[in-house]
C-alpha cells in the first residue's frame, strides 16, 4: 500500500486514523481487492472463477450496479497467487493473476478489452493474451486466403511460406518472453499456448528446457504455487521424453538404448562407453529383500569370478529413495556400476527398455542386445555369462 509522506503525517497525528488505517490494511491483507468497472454491464451477474487443475473453481457471484461497477476481495494465501478470471456468462471477459494484499482497479469490457492497474502480473497476463488474440487472427487471415486459392498455385505456395514465417517468428518472441520473464508466472500460459488447429506453440521435444528453466526460476519465487508444482510434473514429463528420444536415436548407432544415469556420486555413466566383451542391464530396487539376496548370492559372485573376462554390469536402480540405494550400494560392496535417477518406475530407462517386472536383466554384446529370455535363474544366468565369454 502506497503512502505519502503527509499521509504518514497525517497518521501520526491521529490514533483515529491509525485505527481506520489498520482497519483497512487487515482487510486487504485477507486477499487482493477488486475494484472492477465493466463497460456495458449495468446490474448484471458476474461470476469470477480461479484456475485449478486445469478447470476453473467458482470464486464468488457479483452484481454491478447501474454504472457497471462492483468491489470485492478475492481470498488469497500468502506467497500462493492465484489466475482469477472474471465471466459474463461462458465468455471469459477479464483475466488476472492476483497476489494477496494487492489492491486492484479492473476496467473491461464484454468484449474482453481490459485493463489492469495495481497488479503487475495481471498486466503481464493481459499483454501475454493480446498477443497470442493477434496471431491467432494472423493465422486466420492466412487460412482464409489458403482457401480462395488452387492449394498447387503458385500464389498458396507463397501464402504458406508467409505463413510458416509468421509462425517462426511468433515462436521466437515466445522464446523471448519467456526467457526475459522467467520468474513471472505469466509464463505458464505462455507455454502451454495452442495455435491454428491445435498445434502447440511449446511443442517441440527440445522445447523441455525452456519448461524446465521456467520452472526452477518460479520455484525461487513461488515453491508453493499450484501452478508451478503442476510446471514441475510437465516438465520433468517432456525431459522423459527428450531423453527416450536421444536414447531412440542412438539405438540406431549402438543397436540398443543407450541410458546416462547418474552413480552415487551424482556423476552420469553413459552405458556406450562402458568396456566389456559381455554387458549385463540389470534392473533392481533396493527395497526388495529378495533383489538384495539375488545381488549377494548370485550377481556378486559372478560378477567377481568373470569380470577379468569382460563380464560387466550396469545396474539400473528404480528407487526413489537415493539414499537408500546409495546405502545398500555400499553395505553390499557392489563393485560394478551402480546407477539411478529417482524415478522409480517413472524413469525413462524403463520405458526405453520396456522394464514389466523386477528384477529384469538385458544382455549387450558386439553393441547390439542379445536373446536372453531362457535367463530365469541363478543356474542359467551363469551359464549364459560363460557361454557369452567364450
Amino acid at each position: 500500500m502506497k503512502r505519502s509522506n503527509n499521509f504518514l503525517v497525517g497518521i501520526l497525528k491521529g490514533a483515529a486514523l491509525v485505527a481506520a488505517v489498520l482497519s483497512v490494511a487487515a482487510s486487504c491483507s485477507k486477499g487482493a481487492k477488486i475494484n472492477a468497472t465493466v463497460e456495458g454491464a449495468p446490474d448484471s451477474e458476474l461470476v469470477l472463477k480461479a484456475l485449478s487443475s486445469n478447470k476453473y473453481t467458482v470464486i464468488d457471484t457479483v452484481k454491478t450496479d447501474a454504472a457497471g461497477h462492483f468491489a470485492c476481495t478475492v481470498p488469497l494465501k500468502e506467497g500462493q497467487p492465484e489466475f482469477v478470471y472474471l465471466f459474463s456468462g461462458e465468455d471469459r471477459i477479464a483475466s488476472m493473476i492476483l497476489q494477496k494484499g494487492e489492491k486492484v482497479k479492473l476496467t473491461t469490457d464484454l468484449h474482453g478489452n481490459c485493463s489492469v492497474e495495481g497488479s503487475p502480473e495481471s498486466a503481464k497476463l493481459i499483454e501475454v493474451e493480446q498477443d497470442e488474440a493477434r496471431f491467432a487472427n494472423e493465422l486466420a487471415s492466412y487460412n482464409a486466403r489458403l482457401g480462395d486459392l488452387d492449394p498447387l498455385s503458385e500464389a498458396a505456395l507463397q501464402v504458406r511460406r508467409d505463413l510458416t514465417k509468421s509462425y517462426i517468428s511468433y515462436y521466437r518472441s515466445r522464446v523471448k518472453y519467456v526467457m526475459e520473464n522467467s520468474h513471472s508466472l505469466s509464463v505458464i500460459p505462455v507455454l502451454y499456448q495452442v495455435v491454428g488447429d491445435g498445434l502447440p506453440v511449446f511443442g517441440q521435444p527440445t522445447d523441455a528446457m525452456h519448461f524446465r528453466s521456467c520452472c526452477d526460476s518460479l520455484m525461487t519465487v513461488y515453491p508453493q504455487s499450484q501452478y508451478v508444482k503442476a510446471l514441475d510434473e510437465e516438465a520433468r514429463r517432456r525431459k522423459n521424453i527428450l531423453d527416450i528420444n536421444a536414447q531412440i536415436s542412438s539405438a540406431q548407432e549402438f543397436g540398443y538404448p543407450d541410458l546416462e544415469l547418474p552413480d552415487i556420486k551424482g556423476e552420469k555413466v553413459r552405458l556406450s562407453t562402458v568396456p566389456g566383451k559381455l554387458k549385463m542391464v540389470y534392473f533392481w530396487n533396493s527395497e526388495e529383500t529378495t533383489q538384495k539376496i539375488f545381488n549377494f548370492e548370485t550377481v556378486k559372485p559372478l560378477y567377481e569370478q568373470y569380470k577379468a573376462s569382460g563380464f560387466e554390469v550396469y545396474a539400473v536402480s528404480l528407487d526413489t529413495d537415493k539414499t537408500r540405494w546409495a546405502t545398500t550400494v555400499r553395505q553390499q560392496g557392489l563393485q560394478w556400476i551402480n546407477v539411478c535417477d529417482g524415478l522409480g518406475g517413472g524413469s525413462p530407462s524403463v520405458v526405453s527398455y520396456n522394464v514389466r517386472t523386477i528384477p529384469t536383466v538385458f544382455f549387450i554384446k558386439d553393441e547390439e542386445i542379445i536373446p536372453s529370455d531362457n535367463v530365469k535363474d541363478a543356474a542359467t544366468l551363469r551359464s549364459f555369462v560363460v557361454s557369452n565369454l567364450r
